[in-house]
């Protein structure tokens, strides 16, 4: 069964400290319409409650695979409440790409897949020995949303 993982808690808590995005900037402050999943707990900011957001990278350093994009997060200190697919993943599919533990694409490996196929594909890419971690990302706006490592 594949381990699901948002944003680490410590980033989390630097960027609520203020330390600039994947772009140099600080965080913007906005007020949550609802519907907005944070990348740390890996749960939907209720509406009316303060959020960041800001450009993500979840890569150790600048390299040509490391894609960025736009993220939300609780504006107050939270955490993961489990390690499965999250509450949060609520679209009818997603894109699913495979990384080497150098944090470069495996090519072949990106696919929309149904919401009920995550774990399975996953789960397939998880079990090749060139694969550290599979990314999740959004299959209409490609924004970050997980990480999938072995269990």
């Amino acid at each position: 069964m594949p381990t699901y993982r948002g944003m680490p808690v410590a980033q989390a808590e630097a960027y609520r400290a203020g330390s600039a995005d994947a772009y140099g900037n600080p965080p913007e402050r906005k007020l949550s319409e609802g519907g907005a999943p944070c990348r740390c707990c890996l749960e939907m900011i209720p509406e009316g409650e303060e959020m960041l957001v800001l450009a993500y990278r979840p890569f150790d350093g600048l390299q040509p695979y490391a894609e960025t994009g736009p993220i939300f997060l609780c504006a107050e200190s939270c955490a993961p409440k489990g390690t499965g697919l999250p509450d949060v993943v609520v679209s009818p599919d997603y894109l699913l790409k495979a990384y080497s533990a150098d944090q470069r694409i495996i090519y072949g490996s990106g696919r929309i897949t149904p919401r009920d196929e995550i774990d399975a594909y996953a789960g397939s890419l998880l079990d090749r020995e060139d694969v550290a971690f599979v990314d999740l990302r959004s299959a209409r706006n490609n924004c970050w949303q997980v990480r999938i490592t072995r269990t």
